[in-house]
């Protein structure tokens, strides 16, 4: 005779189904059913159910994103959620959120710039300013700073004088200053100073 079994015995419909084989006492090979938790059903073979979708490796969202699939119970297709970990409130369904993050943690101006992004809660990649101490800016990237007009080589005042840069802590330019050794009083910006030295110093009338 052609006898059927409890073909749910096996567990054919997988995890997360819900199996049935309503007639056992007959020849029914194949009638076992396979339900979801949402309600989806299919006859002689798994049925077609919805995951956790936040499981996905990598996760669907990407980086800097908390992904939650708030219907995973129901199996609901394409229903998990991207929120911005920076600001959770910026949330897209079924994909990406678009985000932005605070690009200045990266440092991204350098040494003596004071950086500010102004917008972390939308989509303003770039935006970031980056501010040197004599108020120039640039955005986006390093601004062009001073620096201690007085370290280059040869030194802008030349030889036997002195140079000092006295706001190159605020980055403004052209403002060195140049003092003769001879009389620290001669000074001149921006330039070598005209110093007179003691030019007798060399003996240059000779003997008597």
């Amino acid at each position: 005779a052609t006898c059927d079994k409890d073909e749910c015995s096996s567990s054919p419909c997988g995890v997360g189904q819900t199996c049935n084989d309503p007639v056992q006492s007959v020849a029914s090979i194949g009638d076992f059913i396979c339900t979801c938790t949402n309600g989806v059903k299919a006859t002689g073979s798994p049925a077609t159910c919805d995951t956790d979708e936040c499981a996905a490796m990598p996760s669907p969202c990407g980086a800097d994103q908390t992904c939650t699939d708030p219907n995973k119970a129901s199996d609901k297709l394409h229903d998990f959620e991207c929120a911005c970990n920076s600001d959770m409130s910026i949330k897209k369904v079924d994909g990406p959120a678009t985000c932005d993050k605070d690009e200045c943690s990266s440092n991204p101006c350098g040494m003596g710039q004071t950086c500010n992004d102004p917008v972390q809660s939308v989509n303003s990649i770039g935006d970031f300013t980056c501010e040197c101490p004599n108020g120039v800016k640039s955005t986006g990237a390093p601004a062009v700073c001073e620096t201690d007009e007085c370290a280059a080589m040869p030194s802008p005042c030349g030889a036997d004088q002195t140079c000092t840069d006295p706001d190159k802590a605020s980055n403004k330019l052209h403002d060195f200053e140049c003092a003769c050794n001879s009389d620290m009083s001669i000074k001149k910006v921006d330039g070598p100073a005209t110093c007179d030295k003691d030019e007798c110093s060399s003996n240059p009338c000779g003997m008597g």
